[in-house]
């Protein structure tokens, strides 16, 4: 349970900080943000999925990689959308892998308008349930 709440404890300052990187007006410092806001998003899902990982173990699902992490939480409802969670997955592998600027935008964007809110709300559901 220690390993939980020290993960939730990580997750919760890593979201805090990805709310920074958000807030930030991407106009006045261009890429900066879009890659600083990048990097913070791979780091917070990664907590957000070893989270999930650590919540699942404790209650006896075995789950190891991402991907069946993703679908065992859904099951047992700690995210509510599944699929959209899975879309937050392929974006942090192509982050990792990113030299296109467009394509990097587009990620940027869909953190800002979907990715961050799905953490959010699975940093309160979490909550809820801890």
């Amino acid at each position: 349970m220690n390993k939980i709440k020290n993960l939730h404890i990580d997750f919760s300052r890593a979201l805090e900080r990805l709310k920074e990187a958000i807030k930030e007006d991407v106009k006045d410092r261009g890429g900066i943000v879009v890659d600083a806001t990048i990097q913070r998003f791979e780091f917070t899902f990664e907590l957000a999925w070893k989270l999930a990982r650590a919540a699942l173990a404790h209650e006896g699902i075995d789950a190891d990689m991402p991907r069946l992490v993703i679908k065992e939480a859904f099951r047992a409802k700690l995210i509510h959308d599944g699929e959209a969670w899975i879309d937050m997955l392929e974006d942090r592998n192509k982050s990792s892998h990113i030299y296109d600027e467009d394509q990097a935008f587009k990620i940027y964007s869909k953190i800002k308008a979907s990715h961050f809110k799905l953490m959010e709300d699975f940093e309160k559901t979490f909550q809820g349930n801890s």
